[in-house]
């Protein structure tokens, strides 16, 4: 599933249509994880403005609507010329003046909604603070997990925790910090959370920086892949050699996803 970074990576690749103004909607699969709404047309005519982003979601301003988009598992978004042939799974197509705006989604496990829609507004009601703004600090995390028992892996992927800490870079992160992911989240020291913060933040950039990570098929709106899965230290290397120490890096799973930690720089009891 596309992280954080692969979704900054996209808005900012589709940097080229703001401005531009909608010229025809082309809906060839409605059913995603909800309906695209069906008067989706009534943005022709409208302007691109601005986008941003919040958590993993894409919001899309025109001149008098706007529109909330998540990639869900597998969705992508493509700037192509119209006349390109069509792939499979190509779900929805926007006509801008210049280049046409695809959405592909093989899993369909995505959405495309209206910003003001109830549904809309339910899924940012709960949202926790960017990893990246300066709301997320020490102090905020040690307040959030202050009570709670669970992981602290488990607990720095709560959306209501931090936006966006995803199982990639909240892996790497906990490996760079010296943290075992299983440790309960209460557990940690102030020392622990504020180095533990730095590192979410630094890898998160770093992420952004390098285009996200292409593990399977993410590409970015040029169709550029990514590259910080070539950084990796953690992350899908459970039975190779620890980068630091030398050994074997193990896995657990949490949180119904694996884990993967070195249990020597990363020993459940106390830092490395």
């Amino acid at each position: 599933m596309p992280e954080l970074p692969e979704v900054e990576t996209t808005k900012a690749s589709l940097a080229p249509l703001i401005g531009q103004r909608v010229e025809q909607v082309s809906i060839y699969q409605a059913s995603l994880r909800w309906q695209i709404p069906n008067d989706l047309a009534r943005l022709q005519g409208q302007t691109l403005q601005f986008l941003n982003r919040r958590a993993k979601y894409i919001v899309a301003r025109f001149t008098e609507d706007a529109l909330l988009m998540h990639l869900g598992m597998s969705g992508s978004f493509a700037l192509l010329p119209a006349t390109q042939e069509r792939r499979k799974h190509d779900h929805l197509c926007i006509d801008f003046e210049q280049i046409q705006l695809r959405y592909h989604d093989p899993r369909r496990f995505g959405s495309i909604l209206w910003l003001h829609e109830p549904r809309a507004q339910s899924l940012l009601a709960s949202l926790g603070v960017e990893p990246l703004d300066d709301a997320f600090n020490a102090e905020h995390l040690a307040a959030k997990l202050q009570h709670k028992k669970i992981a602290v892996k488990v607990a720095i992927m709560d959306n209501a925790v931090v936006v966006g800490v995803g199982n990639i870079y909240a892996t790497e992160a906990l490996f760079y910090t010296g943290i075992h992911p299983a440790r309960p989240a209460s557990s940690l020291t102030l020392d622990e959370i504020s180095r533990l913060v730095s590192e979410i933040k630094r890898i998160l950039s770093q992420a952004i920086q390098l285009g996200g990570s292409t593990l399977r098929d993410y590409v970015n709106g040029q169709g550029e892949t990514g590259y910080f899965q070539q950084t990796l230290a953690a992350y899908g290397r459970a039975g190779e050699d620890c980068i630091r120490c030398g050994a074997m890096i193990d896995s657990i799973r949490l949180g119904q996803r694996a884990s993967a930690f070195c249990p020597v720089c990363q020993p459940i009891g106390k830092n490395c």
